[in-house]
């Protein structure tokens, strides 16, 4: 199969999926994240791979964001968010994660694909990305790609997307983001 076909398929999955997303949900989300003190994210997997890339951006933003489980965590507070990535919302770790989080009082934001799964009950905020899970549950959009690749994919466009709304509703100056950049390079 020829380079050019399939990374087409892959845009074009990419693209029909992320125009499923409810507008109402992301701006929810923005709301939850700069209303946060400190925005905590979880997740496993190429999941991670992806919180970890939204964690940076929206560090680039000024905004103050933690990977649970570096070495620098601090404590979470009833002021902070926790974002959560989960295609199934039944990942054993972020589900307990968010049980904990709710126990220190803080909200909880859950992207993932399942709207009745386990983290439901942990959730104040959710965005529904409808791609197909593990689970293989019924209104899944399905991929042509292996496992959950457009599930992830989507989850680091969402990101990147709520950083700009983020940066266009603030008037961030985009130069002067460069500040917020590793320079230890």
């Amino acid at each position: 199969m020829a380079y050019a076909e399939t990374q087409q398929r892959v845009v074009a999955e990419i693209a029909s999926t992320m125009a499923t997303i409810d507008e109402a949900d992301v701006v929810s989300l923005v709301s939850a994240l700069q209303a946060a003190d400190q925005i905590f994210f979880v997740g496993v997997g190429r999941v991670k791979l992806a919180l970890e890339g939204i964690a940076k951006r929206l560090a680039h933003l000024g905004l103050r964001t933690v990977v649970v489980g570096q070495i620098t965590e601090p404590a979470i507070t009833d002021r902070d968010l926790l974002v959560v990535g989960s295609g199934s919302g039944e990942s054993v770790l972020p589900l307990a994660i968010a049980n904990k989080a709710k126990q220190h009082g803080a909200a909880v934001a859950h992207i993932g694909s399942n709207p009745n799964s386990s983290m439901k009950q942990y959730s104040d905020v959710f965005v529904r990305i409808p791609v197909q899970t593990k689970l293989g549950l019924p209104g899944e959009i399905a991929s042509q790609q292996p496992m959950t690749s457009l599930f992830e994919q989507c989850l680091l466009l969402l990101g990147d997307s709520v950083a700009l709304m983020i940066v266009e509703e603030t008037g961030v100056d985009l130069p002067g983001l460069w500040k917020y950049h590793a320079n230890l390079e």
